[in-house]
């Protein structure tokens, strides 16, 4: 976290924060028994939208009632503004001549946290939460801190849940939440509110917003639910309709970007552990066994990684984005072949999107979508045993096999958010509450370097967060597996 120019009385000016710059050649020393320098280039604060830009008359803008909340103290440096930011890159390399290399990467966003001053009337407030797409730990626990957070740190008491995603904003009647209807809400697995995906009718959605009087909304999604909270926000900000709009990004596969990572990936970690060490006990109790585990991750492996050099059990870890291929000098069969005559048994983790390529695919197939639009994937597990048991009925017809495929997919996704995502949620809920009440919009919040901050909505639709497989952590789980690069020759 950086303060680029001495706190402002307002609390949404935006721009570039060469506004206000450091001093040009700020000397920083890299250690003691260096004898150069380094010197910053201009750093560039994204611009963050906010409701004052657009409506005509912004009507309220009073103190934060946290200054009367009995369990608040605000002392300086309790409240945000503005010219507090969080640098986006924290680690770069220094050119010859001392300075920072890509000055056009040294981006930041306004850090995120309580304001002085709010922009909407906590007594007139409607708010509306939803969820949509699939599952993933922390969901409920996210609902739970929005309404509280709302409730006691706001005094909001018009708080609402909308059914069954996206329709539920024109199909179903809104829920009234209180405190004491979500108090153990964090307890539980998926979302309390219902979820679905598809049912994105612009159109009606916004309408829906508007005929309910809610002025504040907040979309849990993963990254097509970002896509349609950019288009809810922009149609708001066309129709000039004073509701702040926010997206709390989910998704297991810790996919998206910018920030450090998504709620529920951990859990998630810590789930997949178990189907890894069921598979390895499986494996290791049978003559030639393999223990196959097929993980979250359509796009990503990140799931697949975290999980692989969390157990150490596993042989090989296979990702989307790495290719493999099966036969022939250097390919995977060769690979666990010699694995089974070292070891007698192997574990063999699988991300659901890797591989895809290699799976044959009928022409409807190669077309199918699901109700967000996404590429409907095949099997990649289920395939993959199949090909195992064919190339040692053809190569050992004589000898003992043994193949046990694990999916734990819908265990892993449908659990209760654990002790770190449980934190991480509240955190992520709170913050995201307080860039709204200071009339902020069309933004994303989540923890960049390790501090909350908002991010466009734009930005985050934009960006992916793939495993660089160019990265050291990527070569640790190869020097755990001891897996070939799979690169043909």
């Amino acid at each position: 976290m950086a303060n680029l120019s001495q706190p402002d009385a307002t609390s949404h000016t935006t721009g570039s924060a060469t506004q206000n710059p450091p001093p040009p050649q700020q000397q920083l020393n890299v250690h003691s028994d260096d004898h150069h320098a380094f010197s910053f280039s201009p750093v560039t604060l994204q611009k963050l939208p906010h409701l004052s830009e657009y409506l005509e008359d912004p009507q309220y803008a009073g103190p934060n009632p946290l200054d009367s909340n009995p369990f608040f103290h605000p002392s300086d440096g309790f409240y945000m503004n503005s010219s507090d930011v969080v640098l986006r890159h924290i680690v770069s390399r220094l050119s010859p001549s001392g300075t920072l290399d890509s000055p056009s990467h040294h981006l930041a966003y306004i850090r995120a946290g309580p304001r002085k001053n709010i922009f909407f009337d906590p007594t007139a407030t409607r708010a509306a939460i939803v969820t949509c797409g699939g599952l993933c730990p922390g969901m409920n626990t996210v609902l739970r801190e929005l309404v509280v957070g709302l409730w006691d740190l706001y005094g909001v008491r018009q708080i609402y849940g909308i059914k069954a995603g996206y329709r539920g904003f024109y199909s179903t009647p809104p829920v009234e939440l209180s405190p004491k209807m979500v108090h153990n809400w964090h307890m539980r697995g998926g979302t309390v509110l219902g979820t679905s995906r598809g049912g994105f009718d612009l159109t009606k959605i916004v309408d829906g917003i508007q005929n309910h009087g809610f002025d504040q909304v907040y979309i849990i999604g993963g990254d097509g639910t970002m896509r349609g909270a950019i288009k809810i926000f922009e149609e708001i900000r066309r129709r000039k309709l004073r509701v702040g709009v926010t997206g709390i990004p989910k998704t297991v596969d810790n996919d998206v970007g910018i920030i450090d990572r998504s709620f529920g990936f951990q859990t998630a970690v810590e789930m997949a552990q178990q189907a890894i060490h069921a598979a390895h006990v499986e494996a290791e109790s049978a003559v030639n066994g393999i223990g196959l585990v097929k993980l979250m991750g359509r796009n990503t492996g990140h799931i697949t990684l975290h999980a692989t050099l969390s157990s150490r059990d596993v042989d090989c870890c296979l990702i989307p984005e790495t290719g493999f291929y099966l036969e022939g000098k250097g390919g995977l069969f060769e690979f666990l072949e010699q694995r089974l005559k070292e070891r007698g048994h192997a574990v063999v983790v699988i991300a659901e999107g890797a591989g895809q390529d290699l799976i044959p695919r009928t022409k409807s197939q190669e077309e199918e979508r699901d109700d967000s639009g996404n590429r409907v994937f095949l099997d990649v597990g289920a395939w993959l045993k199949s090909e195992l048991k064919k190339w040692w009925d053809r190569d050992h017809p004589q000898e003992l096999f043994t193949v046990k495929y694990i999916d734990p997919t819908y265990m892993i996704r449908a659990v209760a958010a654990n002790a770190t995502d449980n934190l991480y949620c509240t955190l992520v809920a709170h913050s995201a509450i307080h860039g709204v009440m200071a009339g902020y919009t069309g933004f994303v919040t989540g923890p960049i370097n390790g501090n909350h901050a908002y991010i466009p909505l734009i930005d985050v639709a934009q960006t992916k967060n793939e495993v660089n497989v160019k990265d050291h952590k990527w070569e640790w789980v190869r020097s755990v597996t001891n897996q070939p690069d799979f690169l043909k020759p």
